[in-house]
């Protein structure tokens, strides 16, 4: 009866209760959001460094080769000798080292050249088909096969660089030998092959511009030579395709390697004796993750404070709303005491109102949240390759921000609830 009651009582002035509810839903909406991507973004971040202590690659910018060989979310900071970095790579301090080469995409999808090391440190399982084992064989991530509609099977042509309008490659052919199931993680989203592959690749574009020169003054050929030019160059190409590289190819070079220590004072030893006796660095991923953090934090708390400020001010609206309207139903509220409604049944009505009103702004702040998230998500994914999960209910964290939704609607009604319970029936009777 009083929940009935109350919730005819907020539509009284259907405006006033529109506002309050758009605030409430704004307010929830940014915080719901906020709770979301804090806690995934960490795991998904935290996940992808497992077994990883130090990464050793070119020198520049440490978080750029981090966010480059974990995350592949940027460019690498260049290429490294593979020859120095073995040297490093047998250390006895190393347990395990996962050489990475980039180079080419396929549709904006990073293709990695590296060892079955790098499919074991995210324990990769294979939906269909194999692991990589000679040249041009790729597996590919789960997001990347439903993406690209790829199958078993499939030949495509590698792009360079990681732009995906960019050169495509004419010569070779990647073909498709397997397909992961969904890890959650960096390996969804890549295109992997075996090292060479990558080398490979671009031995073979290097030597086609060098045998098939551009037409003018300097790739001028004789037209008594022209015959025999053009069948060297199909003699050369046929023995290019036909000779893989291999792994121990000398003098070929890498982008970074990810490593993973028997002794964690490796972390301590490595940073400064790389610096001093190479060309490379070896940069800490966990540090500059932290470093990070920091400087999203300093975001994520803006928010936080704007999303609690809108709160704070529809808890303002939700009281002068139902203050304004106790002035103007006085005269119910004491015929309401004169048909024999106790005292307490006219504050929690007035109490029920407010509560409505945030259950309600609630309800819809969470919704219309998690539709931002999805929002959020297709950006992210299509930038970072990094999407988020709207179903998602952290409990512990959203009850706690629907106790404080209901503690805004409770303090806000507050004193006009106090104001009925205490109404004087003959003295408003008698002014009306």
């Amino acid at each position: 009866m009083i929940g009935k009651l109350a919730w005819k009582n907020i539509w009284f002035k259907p405006l006033n209760t529109i506002l309050s509810i758009l605030l409430l839903t704004a307010s929830v909406a940014i915080i719901t959001v906020l709770i979301l991507v804090e806690k995934q973004f960490e795991e998904k971040y935290q996940s992808n460094l497992d077994g990883v202590d130090v990464v050793l690659g070119a020198q520049g910018s440490p978080l750029q080769l981090v966010l480059s060989s974990v995350y592949q979310v940027d460019d690498p900071t260049g290429n490294i000798s593979y020859d120095s970095a073995k040297v490093w790579m047998r250390h006895p301090y190393v347990k395990k080292a996962i050489p990475l080469a980039f180079g080419d995409n396929y549709l904006g999808y990073k293709i990695v050249g590296t060892t079955t090391d790098y499919l074991d440190k995210f324990q990769a399982k294979f939906a269909t088909g194999k692991s990589f084992e000679k040249n041009f064989e790729v597996v590919v991530g789960a997001e990347v096969a439903t993406k690209l509609n790829l199958k078993i099977g499939d030949k495509f042509k590698g792009t360079h660089g990681s732009a995906a309008e960019g050169e495509v490659h004419e010569h070779g052919e990647y073909v498709v030998v397997g397909i992961t199931k969904p890890t959650g993680k960096v390996i969804d989203n890549l295109i992997l092959s075996n090292i060479p592959s990558v080398w490979q690749m671009h031995h073979l574009e290097e030597n086609t511009s060098v045998e098939n020169p551009a037409h003018g003054e300097e790739g001028h050929v004789h037209e008594e030579g022209d015959e025999h030019q053009h069948v060297h160059t199909e003699a050369c190409n046929h023995q290019h395709e036909e000779t893989d590289l291999t792994i121990d190819e000398p003098g070929m070079e890498i982008t970074s390697v990810l490593v993973e220590f028997r002794n964690k004072m490796g972390v301590f030893v490595w940073p400064r004796l790389i610096a001093q006796n190479t060309k490379m660095q070896a940069a800490l991923p966990t540090y500059q993750m932290n470093r990070l953090f920091e400087l999203f934090g300093v975001g994520l708390n803006a928010l936080s404070y704007l999303a609690f400020g809108i709160m704070l001010i529809s808890g303002i609206s939700i009281f002068i709303a139902l203050f304004n309207t106790l002035k103007e139903r006085k005269a119910e509220f004491a015929l309401m005491r004169v048909n024999g409604a106790h005292r307490l049944q006219l504050l929690f009505v007035v109490l029920s109102e407010s509560m409505l009103l945030c259950i309600v702004g609630y309800f819809f702040g969470t919704i219309l949240g998690r539709l931002g998230l999805v929002w959020l998500s297709k950006a992210s994914e299509s930038d970072f390759k990094l999407g988020f999960n709207p179903m998602e209910i952290i409990w512990e964290k959203e009850g706690v921000l629907f106790g404080l939704t209901l503690l805004v609607g409770f303090v806000a009604a507050l004193i006009p609830a106090v104001k009925a319970y205490t109404l004087n029936i003959s003295k408003t009777l008698s002014n009306a």
